[in-house]
């Protein structure tokens, strides 16, 4: 009880609920009323109390913020629909189906802080008036979901993403587009069920991931100069490939043993198994380090300007963070290594491994899949349209050949992304990849033990670092 309420003389023998009542009251009430002199001092004070601690509100909220696009969360300003101020009209829920190539991108969620697929996304609809003005400050107002979030650099073919929309313009899509650079397109919508939502309601993904065969050459020895200079060193910053080691690489073909120890690999990761060694700030025991693979499959070679590519194809029901590259990481290493298939069901154990993860350059989300969704509102009736792609295939293979693709390849070219990715690797003196051996096994010194260090690059102790501060 607080002082003031202590300081009321209570009558004896009342009821309890006689003395909740005076006790509310003389709590709500000053001890004393104030006189004349000091009513407008009082008032003044509790108006500044107020403004302060709004602005203390305000401060908080905007260094809390998670769903500001990067145009107008720097600025503190809602984006501006250009044209006459419209009429009130009303939002219907739409799934809208989108394509993006990452480059250039920190993601698809949108992130206060850094430029974002979803941060493009909304300022369109905001700008066409599909969103509002007054819903333009927030996209929770709008209920705003994605199917499933992309990392940085990674691309697109087909996402969704579920919110209520102001749709009554038949242009609206090209009206959209126009606001977009063109390397993000909104391919249509369609109108859902009032609940629906693109994450929950999305069965299943499937991932694509272009992968040059020279990644499967053996390991080659390291100079002994280096070895020799860097005696004390973990990691032996390895020279860059000399323009005759890049041509043998491009001329690299896998060899049919290789292409059927690709297919065994892939096919060991199919089914129900725990996948916490496929992901950061996992543990053996969470629920969530489980996850179910449907399918991953490998196509047949394909060839660009003479280099040898090959198309993973994955189909699960949900991914973790970094978990597809880390399947592909430990499948070059393997194949370079000669490690049996057998090895990936050990990783499934409760032992910790360091599997480092393949560059992000040859990922992509092929397309999020509605299956129950779509079965539901088939048995309802209700005249809805499925959830799907399908209308929009030439459409969306065009964009993959000329912006998502040929990005691929150009960037690998440029930049020679999967060399750089196997210097560092092969560099690295730890013990970790020691369970790369011909007989698959995972000896004691390559387990992690608690608090033992890791190596890490860089993209993974920033994400360690925004798990910190998410949890």
């Amino acid at each position: 009880m607080s002082s003031t309420s202590q300081s009321v003389q209570l009558p004896e023998k009342r009821s309890t609920e006689e003395m909740n009542k005076e006790e509310q009251k003389s709590n709500s009430a000053p001890q004393d009323p104030p006189s004349a002199e000091s009513s407008d001092a009082t008032t003044r004070s509790a108006a500044a109390k107020r403004i302060k601690t709004a602005k203390d509100r305000k401060d908080h909220f905007d260094k809390k913020q998670s769903w500001k696009a990067k145009d107008w969360a720097t600025s503190g300003k809602k984006p501006v629909r250009e044209g006459p101020a419209p009429e009130r009209r009303p939002k219907k829920k739409v799934a809208v189906l989108v394509g993006f190539c990452g480059t250039g991108y920190q993601g698809m969620q949108i992130n206060p802080t850094a430029k974002s697929i979803e941060g493009e996304l909304f300022n369109a609809f905001c700008k066409t008036g599909a969103v509002s003005e007054d819903n333009s400050d927030d996209p929770k107002k709008v209920s705003f979901t994605r199917a499933a979030r992309t990392d940085k650099g990674v691309h697109a073919a087909g996402n969704v993403v579920s919110l209520k929309l102001i749709v009554e313009d038949e242009d609206i899509v090209s009206k959209i587009n126009s606001y977009l650079p063109d390397q993000i397109r909104v391919w249509g919508y369609v109108q859902t069920m009032r609940n629906f939502n693109a994450k929950t309601g999305c069965d299943s993904r499937v991932y694509e991931y272009l992968l040059p065969t020279y990644t499967l050459m053996a390991k080659k020895p390291i100079d002994p100069v280096l070895l020799e200079n860097a005696a004390d060193q973990k990691l032996i910053e390895l020279p860059p490939a000399t323009a005759e080691e890049l041509a043998e690489r491009r001329a690299y073909r896998a060899s049919e043993e290789q292409l059927k120890e690709v297919a065994n690999i892939l096919s060991a990761f199919e089914g129900t198994n725990n996948f916490h060694n496929y992901t950061i700030g996992r543990h053996y025991k969470d629920k969530a380090s489980t996850r179910y693979i449907m399918s991953f499959k490998v196509d047949k070679p394909q060839y660009v300007d003479n280099m040898e590519w090959l198309s993973l194809k994955i189909h699960g029901q949900s991914f973790m963070l970094h978990q597809i590259r880390k399947m592909v990481g430990i499948l070059i290493l393997a194949i370079r290594s000669r490690t049996p298939a057998a090895l990936i069901s050990k990783t499934f154990g409760p032992e910790k491994l360091n599997i480092p993860k393949a560059p992000a350059l040859g990922l992509l989300l092929e397309r999020p899949i509605f299956e129950t969704y779509n079965k539901r509102i088939s048995t309802i009736g209700e005249g809805r349209e499925p959830v799907k792609f399908d209308d929009y295939e030439e459409e969306i293979n065009a964009f993959k050949s000329k912006y998502i693709y040929s990005k691929i390849y150009e960037e690998e070219v440029k930049e020679n992304v999967f060399d750089g990715w196997l210097r560092l690797i092969d560099g690295y003196r730890g013990v970790d990849y020691g369970y790369l051996n011909s007989e698959g096994v995972i000896p004691e010194t390559s387990v992690i033990g608690k608090g033992q260090e890791r190596m890490m690059d860089t993209e993974d102790i920033e994400d360690a670092q925004a798990d910190d501060r998410e949890g």
